[in-house]
């Protein structure tokens, strides 16, 4: 587990967390700003992903593809400030690793500047000259094979991959071809859990899932979904571990009353003004 005691982790150290090589899981959770990577961080979550999904469940976005670098810069700085323990992995937006391996290296290079120490890119053999241009850049790349979000208009939607055996094996060959493009660890996301424990046993580096199934080496879920604060969308494979939603509502519905009714600020909330100047300025103390 990370904790404060520990020291920073490393993409070594995360390569290593296999479990059938005795690792201990991976646990992965997305952030956004420098007091949720503090909380995250102080719980003991070993990475913290910078997801593209902050499109959705921040700034209110249908999907993830309205997203650019500049917004990604924003959020990974944000979350670097907090000077987390855990792994810092910020994703490369759509159309900012499709076009060449210079334009990929430049875009990935600002994410490590604003502070993050990997990238993460969707898609299997299609990236693997990205995947290699990146890694010979000294730039860690960790690789999304399954339900890739940024490609949602071509797969027709948020749907579950390899459900068939002929794109089952696909999938796990796109995994070893990430893998050995140079990729520490791989995102599964949205595929049938049998066909997550295939590729996990199918290649050396760690798989972290969501919606993947419990024989990945790891899982990440949503820092909104996991909290209940996003009650828009909630798919199957969300475990809500609170109601934050709920709970703020409540807060702020009572902060709103109280205004109203004139009972906040009370005395013991408010500063008061000392004798000498109140009679100064002729209020009654």
């Amino acid at each position: 587990m990370n904790d404060s005691i520990n020291a920073a982790i490393t993409i070594p150290a995360v390569r290593q967390r296999k479990v059938r090589r005795g690792g201990e899981r991976l646990v992965m959770l997305t952030a956004y700003d420098a007091p949720g990577a503090r909380m995250a961080d102080e719980a003991g979550v070993d990475i913290l992903l910078v997801g593209d999904t902050v499109a959705m469940v921040v700034l209110g976005y249908e999907d993830t593809l309205q997203l650019s670098v500049a917004d990604m810069e924003h959020h990974t700085a944000a979350v670097a400030r907090a000077r987390p323990t855990a792994l810092v992995v910020a994703d490369l937006p759509w159309l900012s690793y499709h076009v060449s391996a210079e334009e990929t290296i430049r875009n990935a290079a600002r994410l490590i500047r604003a502070g993050a120490q990997a990238v993460k890119l969707e898609g299997g053999r299609k990236r693997l000259a990205m995947v290699e241009a990146l890694v010979n850049s000294e730039i860690p790349v960790m690789g999304h094979v399954g339900l890739t979000p940024q490609s949602v208009h071509a797969m027709g939607g948020f749907r579950v991959q390899a459900r068939t055996a002929e794109s089952a094996q696909r999938l796990l060959e796109a995994a070893k071809a990430l893998e050995h493009a140079g990729c520490f660890a791989i995102v599964l996301e949205g595929v049938p859990a049998a066909v997550a424990g295939l590729v996990t046993a199918g290649v050396s580096i760690p798989t972290i899932g969501i919606g993947a199934g419990p024989d990945c080496d790891g899982q990440v879920l949503v820092y909104h979904d996991l909290l209940g604060i996003e009650q828009a969308l909630r798919p199957r494979f969300v475990r809500q571990y609170a109601n934050l939603a709920d709970e703020t509502v409540r807060a702020i519905r009572s902060f709103a009353k109280d205004v109203r009714s004139g009972s906040f600020p009370a005395a013991d909330e408010s500063y008061a003004l000392g004798k000498e100047a109140a009679e100064a300025l002729g209020i009654r103390a």
